[in-house]
């Protein structure tokens, strides 16, 4: 074993285009690699995104037949291939 999962959700294979818009980088799109309860992760091939951990960025996934709810999320994880996105929670 090479490590620790300290995975608190159960992820699941996803692969959709998503648009994530960075209040100082501007607007990308990418794809997911997977989705859980807790958050996604984005494939960041070529483009020259590089936010910091912890920013928050804007994400919508697109190609749906109405428009998909604009969602907060928080970056929490960069590894070589992309970037763990966090849903930021909010109080009711």
């Amino acid at each position: 074993m090479t490590g620790i999962d300290r995975r608190e959700y159960i992820r699941t294979a996803m692969s959709a285009k998503v648009k994530v818009v960075h209040p100082e980088l501007g607007e990308f799109m990418f794809s997911t690699r997977d989705i859980s309860d807790g958050g996604v992760f984005i494939i960041v091939d070529a483009d020259p995104f590089e936010p910091n951990i912890g920013d928050t960025v804007t994400v919508q996934v697109q190609g749906l037949p109405v428009p998909a709810p604009v969602l907060e999320m928080v970056i929490v994880r960069r590894t070589n291939d992309g970037l763990g996105l966090q849903f930021e929670l909010r109080d009711a």
